[in-house]
């Protein structure tokens, strides 16, 4: 499972690093020709796209390293990391085009053999497509959060180059503003698809929980296992690949200690069927003093 985990994302990071500089020879040279500044800020947008990748396969590669005597939890934290300065990268190149819009709002000029635009508009589209589909396959398969992120990013190139392309086919008509409009679009897109990067990021770094219904489904499997009276203090979170799993199980006042290991290796062996590699700490409580503060938090489930 490890190891499949590492061969897919560091696939996908090395993927999208080699798209990304194909597509940048391609749009320098369409710039070079039509001078268009929908064309620059992709080709912009295409430069950040291969730093940011070249920080994902870096960080990636580290996140994937085992536990050490000083990261006892692991390094897989180093993906929400990548996360967010992606959407830095992301961030400069929206405000970038946003400017770049607004000056050629006030300033249009009419652009030279825009139908080459075109064509490498429909270009990008056609490849960032193949990596996007490719990299969600990657995310449904690992749960990376940093290939997740660089497909969020990879898809808003892809309504950009869809808006460049019609923007260039509307001054090829004579519109001569579409240009900067679309480009002031694509650059507001962009920056709201960073800010939901950065909350995303910030969020596993602060120790967010599982989702609602794999707590449920925790839940369920402790309490299947003969003996099991009760669970509390349930905390999660995820680190990388690895989901962390903590709580309390209620056991009988007089069962003995070796029995009450037992259930609680039981328990345990459950929750790795269902979340595969997963860290999962358990401590048991006899019934009977289950009380003040745990009773409180067994309410309010968590």
């Amino acid at each position: 499972m490890k190891h499949e985990y590492a061969r897919l994302v560091t696939l996908a990071a090395w993927t999208a690093t080699i798209v990304a500089t194909i597509l940048l020879i391609v749009k320098l040279a369409a710039w070079w020709v039509t001078g268009s500044v929908s064309l620059l800020a992709s080709l912009i947008d295409s430069m950040l796209d291969i730093a940011a990748s070249l920080v994902n396969l870096v960080v990636v590669r580290y996140s994937l390293q085992p536990a050490d005597r000083e990261h006892t939890f692991g390094h897989g934290k180093a993906e929400s990391l990548a996360a967010l300065a992606q959407s830095m990268f992301i961030s400069g190149s929206a405000v970038f085009l946003i400017l770049n819009g607004v000056e050629r709002f006030f300033r249009p000029h009419e652009l030279q053999s825009p139908e080459y635009g075109i064509y490498v508009s429909l270009f990008a589209i056609l490849v960032t497509f193949a990596l996007v589909v490719f990299q969600k396959h990657v995310v449904k398969k690992t749960g990376s959060q940093a290939i997740a992120a660089d497909s969020l990013h990879y898809q808003s190139d892809l309504y950009m180059n869809a808006a460049i392309m019609l923007a260039l086919t509307l001054n090829w008509f004579g519109v001569t503003q579409a240009d900067a409009v679309f480009a002031i679009g694509i650059g507001l897109y962009i920056l709201y698809s960073a800010v939901q990067m950065v909350r995303e990021a910030t969020q596993t770094l602060l120790d967010r929980k599982l989702p609602d219904d794999e707590l449920e489904e925790i839940k369920t499997h402790c309490l299947s296992v003969e003996g099991v009276l009760g669970v509390h203090q349930l905390r999660t979170r995820m680190s990388g690949p690895t989901r962390f799993i903590q709580l309390h199980l209620e056991l009988e006042d007089q069962m003995p200690l070796i029995e009450a290991h037992r259930i609680s290796d039981m328990v345990e062996h459950k929750l790795l069927e269902r979340f595969p590699h997963a860290d999962v700490l358990i401590h048991q409580d006899p019934y009977s003093v289950v009380l003040g503060p745990e009773k409180d938090q067994k309410v309010r489930g968590w």
